[in-house]
């Protein structure tokens, strides 16, 4: 790659950087493809996930809160980097209770998808099948907390970009938890709308909106049509 602008390496490519990119947006920009889940592009790197590790300098590091920089050597896709996605990826099946084939997400889940990019296609530890509430109390949305996965997405979606926080984590370790800013803890008691950026912002199916299940028929879904690998790096097109 011929480039005037400062490089790193990742697995042995050259990638062109911006000053205060990440090493994955810039791996993404140039059509590198490091997978992650808690990551999304105009929000701060949270690096809760971890799926997005790579080995930067001989040590394990988020490539969404690591920034780019010249001369950097970056190791993605190597044995123990992809085995421990994969075991990551595992454990969050294990942990939340996920039916895929009658998820509502299905085919537009990014951990279904990250799931499969990494060969994950059955269950490898033994379910925890821990018990979560569904709140039916708002009238646009119902919250299913099974399928979380602690990205805190919609926490930071709520404070930071509808103003709101709605949403916080509770607990620590198995019991961390997503809980409803209201004294009652129910979605209906606070000001969350369907039109906020959190209700949109989930990466698998914590929101689902009332009176339009199934309306995009399983197998024309957006990783159905277009994979996640590929998904991810058209989005990162030019940016």
């Amino acid at each position: 790659m011929t480039t005037d602008r400062a490089t790193f390496t990742l697995d042995g490519h050259d990638v062109p950087f911006r000053e205060g990119q990440s090493v994955l947006d810039a791996a993404l920009a140039a059509g590198l493809f490091i997978p992650f889940l808690c990551h999304k592009p105009g929000y701060e790197a949270h690096g809760s996930c971890r799926v997005c590790m790579v080995r930067v300098g001989g040590k394990w590091q988020t490539s969404c809160t690591t920034p780019a920089a010249a001369g950097l050597d970056v190791e993605s896709n190597t044995e123990d980097l992809v085995a421990m996605r994969r075991d990551l990826v595992q454990f969050l099946f294990a942990e939340g209770n996920h039916f895929c084939p009658s998820c509502e997400a299905s085919g537009s889940c990014t951990l279904q998808a990250v799931g499969y990019e990494l060969g994950v296609t059955t269950p490898h530890y033994p379910p925890f099948w821990p018990t979560r509430p569904l709140d039916a109390s708002h009238p646009e949305v119902i919250l299913d907390l099974n399928r979380c996965i602690l990205c805190e997405l919609c926490v930071r979606a709520s404070a930071n970009v509808d103003g709101k926080s709605v949403f916080a984590l509770s607990g620590r370790g198995p019991t961390k938890h997503l809980v409803v800013s209201a004294e009652s803890g129910r979605l209906g008691d606070t000001s969350f709308s369907a039109d906020d950026a959190a209700a949109h912002v989930c990466p698998v199916g914590v929101f689902l909106p009332r009176g339009q299940g199934f309306r995009t028929p399983l197998g024309a879904r957006k990783f159905d049509v277009e994979p996640l690998r590929i998904a991810a790096l058209r989005r990162a097109e030019g940016t």
